[in-house]
């Protein structure tokens, strides 16, 4: 993840999630990307060693940190190249694989090389870490070399080559075939910072990406102050439509998180997270400012390594009901600080640090987090790094409950038939009750690190650890 919520791309309130069922097009599922779904007889528990509850399973790379797309048929997963599901392909590459829907079969992938100027870019075996959004027989995703590219979902399996790009490096039967490609490095001048790795959204025939630009190898200086931050593209020509920098020379460290996009009170929004703690919306056609938001205290000072109190932004923004929920965070080799969760009131206009803030949720009764909200039923989920999951009231931003999960947390809490799932980078997926009354119904144990997010599909349950895709349905 076509779901009933991305309809003319346009998202729907909160209360509707239930009809959120089908495909899962896209991180979130919705251009909302509210981490909900209206599936139904998910299971609770299932067990990677007898196979119970597991309808297959397939390798990918050695790392995996890209989140399942289900589209017709088809599942999306971004990886490394050390499945060697292309033997002919060497080394480490940026790969995203495709299989079938209802066996697992590997398809085809799709291989992007590294980038020459190493680790301070593109961080190696990291794969590629963008989820994609696919739509009809289009998939946009951003590559680990900071490329915006539109995709034939088929690959090259219909033995035709799509599109105005036709100069495909790997174009056997199960590789990938390039639509149109959009070099964010060659067009903007943009420098990532150890990797790109944002999930586009799109909206009215435009596709949203951020451009991962942040500083450099001694993460002092920001190179090139003036790159876009934010873009927007024809999703037919990969054209540019607009570019914007609103981050510029006060980027932290990278920019990682990924855009949503909503109509609030009629007026559609396009919501980034920038790499210098600040949210900003802005109206979609245009690039220009609607409203702008900080998340960190006036007085948070940033201190290289984690060791100081401001961060940037990693999770992706929620809109649900004319709010738009987001946290701060770090790098997870900083360690654990000082979070910051808000809720912010997205019908207002211009800096709205002071008049927009609905709740926030900080301190030590919130740490820094890479984590995405979840939002149902009136309640927030939200996870941090240092491994905690809070059910927090959405009106009044009071925790209800919270569990302690003794483990790292990189993934984002999951809403679906009446449970919510989480992965922790000790291996297991944790089933909780959904609702006020704190209750675990699973642990199930994945064998390895789960840095993804479940995500549920026409009846399916995806779960991505470090090395395997698990498709998971009840008896």
């Amino acid at each position: 993840m076509a779901s009933v919520l991305c309809v003319a791309g346009v998202a729907a309130a909160e209360s509707s999630y239930k009809d959120k069922k089908g495909d899962w097009p896209m991180w979130g599922g919705s251009p909302d990307r509210n981490q909900v779904s209206g599936e139904t007889g998910i299971p609770a528990e299932w067990d990677v060693a007898t196979g119970k509850n597991i309808l297959w399973k397939a390798e990918l790379g050695s790392q995996a940190y890209g989140n399942a797309v289900v589209v017709n048929g088809r599942v999306f997963v971004g990886t490394n190249n050390h499945g060697d599901r292309r033997p002919e392909i060497k080394g480490d590459k940026g790969v995203i694989m495709c299989f079938e829907e209802k066996s697992g079969k590997f398809l085809w992938q799709i291989t992007h090389d590294k980038l020459p100027t190493g680790r301070v870019n593109d961080w190696p075996e990291q794969g590629i870490c963008s989820t994609p959004w696919v739509e009809g027989d289009r998939m946009y995703y951003v590559s680990n070399r900071c490329e915006l590219v539109c995709a034939d979902v088929k690959g090259f399996l219909d033995g035709t080559n799509d599109g105005a790009f036709k100069e495909e490096q790997y174009h056997e039967k199960e590789d990938g075939d390039f639509i149109w490609v959009l070099d964010m490095i060659e067009e903007f001048a943009v420098f990532p910072h150890n990797l790109s790795t944002a999930s586009p959204v799109g909206a009215d025939n435009l596709v949203f990406a951020m451009t991962s630009n942040g500083v450099d190898e001694g993460h002092l200086d920001v190179p090139v102050p003036d790159a876009a931050d934010f873009v927007a593209a024809d999703k037919n020509t990969g054209e540019v439509v607009w570019a914007k920098t609103y981050v510029g020379d006060k980027a932290l460290h990278g920019q990682w998180s990924s855009p949503a996009y909503a109509v609030i009170n009629g007026k559609p929004q396009v919501v980034f997270a920038g790499g210098n703690g600040w949210c900003y919306s802005l109206e979609p056609k245009t690039g220009e400012l609607i409203w702008k938001f900080d998340l960190n205290p006036k007085d948070a000072k940033y201190v290289l390594g984690g060791r100081g109190t401001r961060s940037y932004i990693i999770a992706t923004p929620v809109v649900a009901d004319n709010v738009v929920y987001l946290c701060v965070g770090q790098d997870p080799e900083h360690g654990e600080g000082p979070g910051h969760l808000y809720a912010i009131d997205a019908t207002k206009t211009g800096d709205v640090t002071e008049t927009g803030k609905i709740w926030h949720l900080g301190g030590e009764d919130y740490h820094r987090s890479l984590s995405t909200v979840a939002v149902a039923d009136g309640l927030v989920y939200a996870s941090d790094l240092s491994g905690f999951l809070n059910c927090i009231d959405a009106k009044s931003g009071s925790v209800i409950w919270k569990h302690d999960t003794l483990s790292a947390i990189w993934g984002s809490p999951y809403v679906v038939d009446g449970k919510v799932y989480l992965g922790t980078e000790d291996g297991e997926v944790i089933v909780f009750q959904h609702g006020r009354e704190k209750k675990v119904l699973a642990t199930n144990d994945m064998g390895t690190s789960v840095y993804t997010t479940p995500v549920a599909s026409n009846g399916v349950l995806y779960v991505v650890n470090r090395r395997t895709l698990f498709a998971i349905k009840g008896q």
